[in-house]
């Protein structure tokens, strides 16, 4: 449910953008700083109520939300935080690893100079996004970070793949575990960033190999992340460690 105890003006809170944006960038913030639980429901009616808009935006925003993977849809109930298991998670994980790996490779060979600047300009603007009321939108710039990267294999079944993919993989769980843990904040975005610069570095060289070893190396610490505030079974910690070291074998064997 929206919490009743916010404090806002609905008329200066949706004044600038679409009342679509508005809602979704308001909803997104809550869920990442945590005001939403896994398993809320986010009841259209309600939302509309508490920030004085119609329902046609809350709708749209909502839609956007599912899209994104930063809520789910339940038929007949309605639109909801994801709740998810551990091998929903881990599944996501491997496939993601595996996809963007893949893309990366191709699109080291082929990839332009403006795809290069282009994706030199979504790093840049992620260094400057370093405060907790900034983290939806750091989660936005590095979603599209990612998705750039992906297109630049000039595949779109492989890029339909992982949309699909990525809209599973829970990422947006990272950012709410920063938003209730600041003082690791810092260090993760920087990691973030040296990785992210590190990949873009790779492309531009066309250096196949390089490239998809850093995405998949960037991948893995995302994992490793989930791990120390997600709860996994020591089997699935296992199979998973094993999966990752089958899949850098034979990526990287020869690196």
């Amino acid at each position: 449910m929206v919490d009743n105890n916010v404090s806002m003006n609905p008329g200066e809170v949706l004044r600038k953008r679409s009342l679509t944006d508005e809602v979704y960038d308001y909803l997104s913030n809550r869920i990442i700083a945590g005001k939403y639980s896994s398993g809320d429901w986010l009841r259209q009616e309600d939302i509309s109520q508490q920030l004085g808009v119609s329902q046609t935006p809350v709708r749209e925003a909502l839609d956007r939300l599912v899209a994104s993977g930063l809520a789910e849809r339940v038929p007949y109930r309605g639109v909801r935080v994801p709740v998810l298991d551990s091998k929903e998670i881990v599944d996501a994980f491997i496939s993601r690893l595996i996809l963007e790996s893949e893309a990366v490779r191709l699109a080291a060979s082929i990839i332009s100079p403006q795809q290069i600047k282009n994706l030199s300009k979504l790093v840049d603007k992620t260094s400057g996004l370093v405060s907790l009321e900034e983290l939806s939108t750091l989660r936005q710039v590095n979603k599209e970070f990612h998705a750039k990267l992906v297109e630049a294999a000039d595949n779109p079944l492989l890029s339909k793949l992982y949309e699909i993919t990525t809209n599973a993989f829970p990422d947006w769980m990272l950012y709410e575990y920063m938003f209730r843990h600041p003082e690791l904040l810092q260090a993760s975005l920087k990691r973030e960033l040296n990785e992210h610069q590190s990949i873009v570095e790779a492309l531009s060289k066309n250096d196949p190999q390089m490239s998809s070893y850093h995405v998949a190396n960037h991948i893995k610490n995302l994992w490793h992340d989930l791990l120390t505030h997600l709860e996994f079974s020591k089997t699935s910690r296992e199979a998973t460690e094993h999966q990752i070291e089958i899949i850098y074998q034979n990526y990287f064997s020869h690196k």
